[in-house]
C-alpha cells in the first residue's frame, strides 16, 4: 500500500503477519483513516486465497490469477498454490506467510524499495502472544524478515482492545521480567525459548514498537509517528546502500520442490520464470 507522506515520493507499506493477526482489519483501518484524511492510499492485494476484502484495492492479485485454478493445474496443495500464484502474479510486472519466503516476495519488495521509501509492517496477535513461547515465535519471524528485507521496520501489536500490549513492550525492555515468565514454563522449547531470547536484544534495541486496535483504530497516530521514523531511517540508507544491488553471477532460487523456480540473468538484467509441468 502506498500513501503519500512528507517525503517527495509516495511511502510504500508492505504488510506482512501470521494468519489471523488482523492484517486485513489492520489495512482496512489505515485505509479508511487516509481516505478520511483526503489522502487516499494505493492499495494492493497480494494474498490470492482471501475471500473478501472489506476495502478497494487498485490492484487485486486475484483479478489476474485465479489461485484454486493453478492448485487444480499444478496439482498443488494450499501453500503450493499460494507460492505459485505470486510467482505468476510478479511476471506480471517490471521486474518486481509465503510472501516473505518466495522468489516474488523477493522481487517484489526489492522492485518497490528500488523505487519508493519502504516499510515493512510486521502485524502480530497480541492477545495469541501472552504465552512467552508463542510470543518469541513471533518476534524471530519478525527478526528473519527484518534481516531478509533490510528494510525499516515496524511491529504493529494488534488487537489491544483485547488486552494491551504493555506486557510484550516489557518482555522485550526487561530481559529479566521475560525469564519470569518463561520460568513457569518447563518444556523443552522454553529452554530454547531462553536462549534464543539472549540473542534478539539486539534486535529488540532497533525495533519500532507501536500498539494498536484495528477493529477501534486507536494507536493510528502513534503508527504515523514511528511510519515517518522509518521513512527517516530509510532515507538515509538509501543514500548509502543500493536496494536492487544485482549478483554477477547466475543464481538460481528454487521454491519448493518440483513446483517452480526463478532463474536471475544479470547479463539481461531480469529473471526467467519456469512453470512445472501440470499433471
Amino acid at each position: 500500500m502506498a500513501a503519500a507522506g512528507e517525503s517527495a515520493a509516495p511511502v510504500c507499506v508492505l504488510v506482512l503477519g501470521m494468519a489471523g493477526s488482523g492484517k486485513t482489519t489492520f489495512v482496512q483501518c489505515l485505509a479508511a483513516h487516509l481516505h478520511g484524511q483526503r489522502c487516499p492510499p494505493y492499495v494492493i492485494n497480494l494474498d490470492p486465497a482471501v475471500h473478501e476484502l472489506p476495502f478497494p484495492a487498485n490492484i487485486d492479485i486475484r483479478d489476474t490469477v485465479k489461485y484454486k485454478e493453478v492448485m487444480k493445474q499444478y496439482g498443488l496443495g494450499p501453500n503450493g498454490g499460494i507460492v505459485t500464484s505470486l510467482n505468476l502474479f510478479a511476471t506480471r510486472f517490471d521486474q518486481i506467510e509465503v510472501f516473505t519466503w518466495s522468489a516474488s516476495g523477493t522481487i517484489i519488495t526489492e522492485a518497490l524499495a528500488s523505487s519508493f521509501p519502504s516499510v515493512v509492517v510486521y502485524v502480530m496477535d497480541t492477545s495469541r502472544s501472552t504465552n512467552p513461547i508463542t510470543f518469541m515465535s513471533n518476534m524471530l519471524y519478525a527478526c528473519s524478515i527484518l534481516y531478509k528485507t533490510k528494510l525499516p521496520f515496524i511491529v504493529v501489536m494488534n488487537k489491544t482492545d483485547i488486552i494491551d500490549h504493555s506486557f510484550a513492550v516489557e518482555w522485550m525492555q526487561d530481559f529479566e521480567t521475560f525469564q519470569d515468565a518463561l520460568n513457569q514454563e518447563t518444556s523443552y522449547v522454553s529452554n530454547l525459548t531462553r536462549s534464543m531470547s539472549l540473542v534478539l536484544d539486539e534486535f529488540y534495541s532497533s525495533l519500532k514498537v507501536v500498539g494498536v486496535s484495528a477493529v477501534l483504530g486507536t494507536g493510528l497516530d502513534d503508527f504515523f509517528v514511528q511510519l515517518s521514523k522509518a521513512v527517516e531511517e530509510y532515507e538515509s540508507k538509501s543514500r548509502n546502500l543500493d536496494y536492487m544491488e544485482i549478483a554477477k553471477t547466475d543464481q538460481i532460487l528454487f521454491l519448493e520442490e518440483n513446483t517452480s523456480c526463478w532463474i536471475r540473468q544479470p547479463e539481461k538484467g531480469c529473471y526467467n520464470f519456469m512453470l512445472p509441468k501440470s499433471n
